[in-house]
């Protein structure tokens, strides 16, 4: 039998993590549409509402069905915007490890909220859900997404050489593949110790009565 991820929502002193819902299309698609998100992801340009709803009706249910993984949006706790996702993805439910990523809308850059949403992510499923490892992966020049790896207390164990595309624009507006490295980042329980200070009170986990 598939092990799956419960419905969820976590909430932290600013942030709610949530199940993605039909109503955060416009600001999906507005986020996906970003140049760090196309320069750094394999999210397709241009990114339409129609593929945002097909991400929320169809391949976030479908991922977590099949226990591969979770999206949750990450959202303003007083005013519910829609501030970021964030995804569990290649979990193993033997070795109980998942691989974690993180995307930011621009307008929330430089507040720490990829951090709070990373961190209490962990700390839901290292307490919650029992698990042992959780793996990032950055490209070697994504520096603040190294930054929020770090900050959340994962420790590098080295690098995939030449693993990654990532994405440069040229003069005439056009994208073009550039391949990089990996790094490979990880994180244990063990590594989490005192990093609650890093948030205030993470609140409690509720479930919801249904995902779709």
């Amino acid at each position: 039998m598939t092990s799956t991820f419960p419905n969820i929502s976590i909430s932290t002193e600013r942030l709610v993590l949530r199940p993605l819902d039909e109503d955060d299309v416009p600001a999906l698609a507005e986020m996906m549409n970003d140049e760090q998100v196309a320069a750094w992801t394999e999210v397709p340009q241009p990114y339409t509402e129609d593929r945002a709803r097909g991400w929320i009706t169809e391949y976030a249910p479908a991922e977590r069905a099949a226990g591969r993984g979770l999206d949750l949006a990450v959202a303003e706790f007083l005013t519910q915007r829609l501030v970021g996702v964030v995804q569990l993805a290649r979990t193993d439910w033997r070795i109980r490890s998942t691989e974690l990523s993180y995307i930011v809308a621009p307008w929330a850059r430089g507040e720490g909220y990829a951090s709070e949403a990373a961190l209490a992510t962990a700390q839901w499923l290292f307490s919650g859900q029992k698990f042992e490892r959780i793996e990032l992966r950055t490209a070697a020049g994504n520096t603040a997404s190294q930054q929020v790896a770090q900050k959340i207390g994962c420790l590098s164990e080295g690098v995939l050489r030449n693993a990654c595309i990532v994405h440069v624009r040229a003069e005439d507006g056009t994208w073009t593949d550039q391949r990089s490295d990996y790094i490979v980042w990880s994180l244990l329980p063990e590594d989490l110790e005192g990093a609650g200070e890093q948030l205030a009170d993470t609140g409690g986990f509720t479930s919801f009565s249904d995902w779709n």
